[in-house]
């Protein structure tokens, strides 16, 4: 293929962030004192509740789902919490990236190629990631960063690939896409951009039949073989 760039999701592609969220919004929940035996997120719910796209609405659908109201000043302090205690956390090394990420980000940029960011998450649980573990110039790696605030349109929605397309410059022929997710999938599908899938446990039991590749980790992925597709 006529390469030209990487655009690669955030949240369990570049990390396996899950657990970590998981806690944080667990942490989240109690800190705001709600009832354990309704708002304690085990690994079985949360699964679930990664269908629906971004932390807020998350929340939202698991207080309808339980016939409980929650007002949006609470649900929107409820992820300030979260992602504060997220933030906190990573800061202190809790999250490394997956295996052959850093390896296959620092290639591209080696060799010219664009690299993009195209997840729903927030702009400082990517900054949190990225600074602990590419560095405080971590921004420079990437030629677009599009995140839940300029794209708030929530995948499977294919807005954030279609900006990423676009500011990069580049036709959705002449990129290659990173995902572990059926919302993911579904959004690359819908931006006509070749994908890569390497699930999570949150997500391998997810369809991903219109992946162009399942893999595991990125550690056998190079921009050679990028090429070769």
């Amino acid at each position: 293929m006529d390469l030209k760039a990487l655009i690669f999701d955030v949240d369990g592609t570049l990390a396996d962030t899950e657990r970590l969220h998981l806690e944080a919004f667990n942490y989240a929940f109690r800190a705001k004192g709600l009832g354990v035996n309704k708002w304690c997120w085990n690994d079985e719910l949360y699964t679930r509740l990664l269908e629906v796209s971004g932390g807020k609405e998350r929340i939202a659908k698991h207080a309808s789902n339980i016939n409980e109201s929650l007002s949006d000043e609470l649900i929107k302090e409820l992820h300030a919490i979260k992602t504060q205690n997220y933030a906190d956390c990573v800061a202190k090394g809790a999250l490394k990236l997956r295996d052959g990420v850093e390896e296959l980000i620092q290639e591209a940029y080696d060799k010219k190629y664009k690299i993009a960011i195209a997840t729903t998450t927030t702009p400082d649980n990517i900054s949190a990631l990225l600074s602990y573990n590419l560095g405080s110039n971590w921004e420079s790696f990437f030629d677009v960063i599009e995140d839940g605030h300029s794209a708030p349109i929530k995948k499977p929605h294919p807005q954030v690939y279609l900006q990423a397309l676009e500011r990069l410059g580049v036709d959705a022929s002449q990129a290659i896409a990173f995902e572990d997710s059926i919302n993911g999938i579904k959004a690359t599908t819908q931006a006509n951009i070749k994908t890569i899938i390497t699930p999570t446990i949150y997500t391998k039991a997810h369809d991903f039949g219109n992946a162009f590749m399942v893999v595991d980790n990125l550690s056998d992925i190079n921009i050679e073989k990028l090429k070769s597709f």
